[in-house]
């Protein structure tokens, strides 16, 4: 396992091209100017040592060179061993709803936009706790597994949207039994799920689902955004908006908040129903319960001892340059001995 300590480094390669430019300028103004001067025979009999290849082949060690300098700005480091760790933390299971109602702009930017800033902002807040992200419209699928690696959890979720779900809908059913599966360490005493949505479409039998999955220990929080106003739900093109979803009747389809209906979960699940229109309310009632909860001890294995591999790159990179330094622009006495090609006859 490796890791780059100082990816910024990475842009200094665009110095590379820009080399490669000035010495095609150059040598194209040595050529042009050499012509004013006398004609290739003549400049043949001048500087009979004279040789382009030897120019380039300098670029290229040059170049070579100056990467592997660039390289080791960046510090790749090596882990050598994979060691268990020890840590403390709850698991938490995020269902958020990828539905196309979500996309209402009732609560800017949207309220799919919205929900993703609630879920990242309590990441934040998590200490060693284990995470996972379940995101359901008319299916529901697992979109990381739970896993202490926060940053790849805001990565993934960042990624979110309508299109990766087959149909539309609100299985809400689905990501309650998918979330069960989440639920890997049978010591963990406290496991909690928070339901993002705005509560459109949700099925009946949602309120007993979400109470099986109490009675097997698991806490169910529901998060509600947008507007019991509603709005349209827009239908945009490369990001142009063209026009809003509409019914069979032709008529524009407005999307209400159900603020009842997820209270209704949490009831029926013992757990507590958030209002997510301003971020930090969820947010900061969510940190609150998990910080208080009992923390379990697990086991998560990680690479540790990393080493810095800078001075290879720096080796290198060195070895070039010099190669450079004593690599002249004329032709080399030896390889002018050998005709290959008879020109010398």
């Amino acid at each position: 396992m490796y890791k780059l300590e100082e990816p910024i480094y990475f842009y200094l390669f665009a110095i590379i091209p820009v080399i490669i430019v000035v010495f095609l300028l150059v040598l194209w103004w040595k050529k042009r100017t050499q012509k004013k001067f006398a004609n290739e025979v003549t400049l043949a009999k001048i500087a009979p040592n004279t040789s382009t290849f030897k120019s380039v082949l300098k670029l290229v060690f040059f170049l070579v060179g100056l990467s592997f300098l660039i390289l080791s700005l960046v510090n790749p480091k090596m882990g050598t061993k994979l060691k268990t760790v020890k840590r403390e933390g709850v698991d938490v299971v995020f269902a958020l709803d990828v539905s196309k109602s979500m996309l209402a702009e009732d609560i800017a930017p949207n309220r799919l936009e919205k929900a993703k800033q609630i879920i990242s902002k309590t990441i934040d807040k998590l200490g060693s706790d284990r995470v996972g992200i379940i995101i359901y419209a008319g299916n529901a699928y697992p979109l990381l597994p739970i896993t202490t690696d926060h940053a790849a959890a805001k990565m993934f979720l960042q990624n979110a949207s309508p299109d990766m779900v087959s149909s539309q809908g609100t299985a809400i059913n689905e990501a309650l039994n998918l979330a069960k599966t989440y639920y890997d360490n049978d010591e963990q005493t406290n496991r909690f799920l928070i339901i993002i949505s705005d509560g459109e479409d949700h099925q009946e039998e949602t309120k007993q689902v979400a109470q099986n999955i109490a009675n097997e220990g698991v806490k169910v929080y529901t998060v509600g955004v947008g507007t019991e106003k509603g709005g349209p739900i827009p239908i945009k093109l490369n990001g142009a908006l063209i026009g809003y979803k509409k019914d069979r009747m032709g008529e524009t389809v407005i999307t209400q908040r159900k603020p009842d209906v997820l209270q209704g979960i949490a009831d029926a699940a013992d757990g507590q129903y958030f209002d997510g229109n301003k971020t930090e309310n969820p947010v900061e009632a969510i940190e609150k319960i998990i910080g208080n909860a009992q923390k379990s001890e697990f086991e998560t294995k990680q690479f540790s001892d990393y080493k810095d591999q800078f001075q290879w790159f720096v080796a290198i990179g060195l070895l070039f340059l010099i190669l450079d330094m004593f690599l002249f622009d004329k032709k080399t006495k030896w390889l002018k001995k050998v005709d290959l090609f008879n020109e010398e006859s």
